[in-house]
């Protein structure tokens, strides 16, 4: 037997081992050939107008650097193949050489440029503060902005100089359209993000409570990046330069934006500066902040989800039919639909929709998160404990009956205890699943565990390390909770405690005998 075991885990080590020879083979003889001749894989965000931005027919992109990367394609004689991903994953892609270089105005700092390289500066952008109307003579610079509500894009410098600002509550949000639709809906005192940017969506967008305030704020340039040693980076500096010397640059330029465009440096200034050395052990305090804050939204969530799934489960099993129609499309609903959908229904489109029939209300991270995942519980704990109900002998609920007693204690006395043995391994399940589904409220700002390590990640871009130890986190608390359930399981099983009673008779009887 043990023979045959062996030889299973041979045959399948060994089928490992050739597919992964053929990945390998492919890469060299088809991926790898397919870039030498010159197509470069370059990854964006298209949530950045007018920089990037999906095209009104919905095939592909366009905007300044869309133009501008197509341009730099035809003078070095590059296909330029683009890729949608988002801003915080364009340094790990490349980091990874899963693309070849991104372009989504990124600003050229000293911290990227210790694991990217850069192409010369391709455009001069600086910050700006975007404030509701009714606050804007409040707000005109960083130091109005103490001690304020402030969003932000996460990974962007208008993040990092915002971090600075004394007293602020930052709002991180995976692009600056959430962040301004935050600020829009009144959560918000500000958003710190780059001019341009900014200015834009206020034209084009549903956006007609806010402007921007005072000057630029700070000289930004943005610069295209590559993996570390890219040969690429000669080719698209010298393409970029031809380009700068002719009137093909401006006529884009002019395409986008209005006026002369400005004269860009060779080299960003920033990259003179210095950064501090990265330290993992330095991450795990406020990693481990960010696991108490998961765990408590965890407990939350299934405390106010069991309620409601008990409620539920108990409506659906009512001879009252219109009742069980209801509870039954509560629970197709939220089980039918993604859960991330429901966060931005909940956080985003619900207080959007009530201010515009006149209703001035909003909610608190916390609260908005604990309420998504709170219904999305209810509904999946209903169908648990009702099949754990229902799995209960119809003969017992008759022996209730005849015996006097009511629906009520019949439940509470006789069905549920049974019930609640059966239900435990699928609520553990539950439990263990909603610890994971936490980390879905990182897109609305809310920093527990997962959103810690994006920020980490925004700042140090040593994306292996930091999601390799939020993972051991997720994986710790998983484990412990498992244990836990597990525990219950055997404590309430009567199949395991019964025999350690027969025992205990059995010891006991030949001392009763004696005396």
């Amino acid at each position: 037997m043990n023979q045959k075991k062996i030889q299973f885990w041979l045959q399948r080590l060994s089928l490992c081992l050739v597919g992964l020879l053929l990945v390998t083979g492919l890469n060299h003889y088809l991926i790898s050939p397919l870039n030498a001749q010159g197509v470069l894989r370059v990854g964006t965000e298209p949530a950045f107008p007018p920089f990037e931005m999906q095209a009104p027919d919905g095939k592909g992109f366009t905007g300044f650097d869309i133009d501008l990367f197509k341009a730099i394609g035809e003078e070095a004689g590059l296909e330029i193949q683009f890729k949608s991903m988002p801003f915080d994953g364009l340094i790990p892609a490349l980091q990874s050489k899963t693309i070849d270089a991104a372009i989504s105005g990124m600003t050229i700092t000293a911290e990227r440029g210790q694991t990217v390289d850069f192409s010369r500066p391709y455009f001069q952008s600086g910050l700006a503060i975007a404030v509701r109307k009714e606050n804007k003579g409040e707000i005109t610079s960083f130091a109005d902005l103490e001690n304020k509500k402030v969003a932000v894009a996460i990974g962007t410098t208008g993040a990092q100089e915002a971090a600075k600002i004394p007293g602020v509550e930052l709002f991180t949000f995976d692009n600056s359209a959430l962040a301004l639709q935050e600020l829009s809906n009144g959560k918000v005192d500000a958003v710190v993000n780059d001019s341009p940017v900014t200015l834009y969506a206020i034209k084009v967008g549903n956006l007609n409570n806010v402007e921007v305030v005072g000057e630029l704020l700070t000289e930004e340039y943005y610069g295209i990046a590559f993996p570390k040693g890219s040969p690429n980076v000669a080719k698209v500096n010298d393409a970029l330069d031809e380009l700068l010397k002719t009137d093909r640059y401006r006529d884009l330029y002019q395409k986008w934006f209005s006026g002369e465009p400005p004269k860009l440096p060779l080299v960003a200034p920033a990259l003179e500066g210095e950064t501090a050395a990265f330290s993992i052990v330095s991450m795990f305090p406020t990693l481990l902040y960010g696991a108490t804050i998961t765990i408590l939204l965890t407990a939350f969530s299934v405390f106010f989800g069991t309620i409601g799934g008990t409620l539920l489960a108990t409506a659906s099993i009512s001879d009252f039919k219109p009742l069980g129609w209801l509870c039954r499309i509560y629970v197709d609903f939220f089980r039918g639909t993604p859960l991330l959908v429901q966060i931005f229904m909940i956080y985003f489109g619900l207080p959007s929709l009530l201010q515009e029939i006149g209703v001035d209300f909003s909610f608190n991270r916390f609260a908005a998160a604990v309420t998504a995942l709170s219904l999305n519980s209810a509904a999946y704990l209903a169908e648990i404990i009702r099949g754990g109900i229902q799995s209960i002998d119809q003969g017992q609920w008759e022996a209730s009956q005849s015996m006097g007693m009511g629906w009520v204690q019949t439940m509470r006395h006789i069905i549920f205890p049974q019930a609640f043995r059966r239900m435990l391994p699928p609520l553990g399940n539950e439990f263990i699943t909603m610890i994971k589904d936490t980390s879905l409220v990182a897109i609305i700002g809310f920093e527990e565990l997962f959103r810690q390590g994006q920020l980490m990640v925004a700042t140090t871009y040593r994306a292996f390390e930091i999601y390799a130890a939020v993972a051991l986190i997720y994986l710790f608390l998983t484990f412990i909770a498992s244990r836990v359930f597990s525990w219950l399981e055997k404590r309430l099983n009567p199949m395991r405690r019964s025999p350690k009673k027969a025992v205990a008779q059995i010891d006991s009887t030949p001392e009763q005998i004696a005396s």
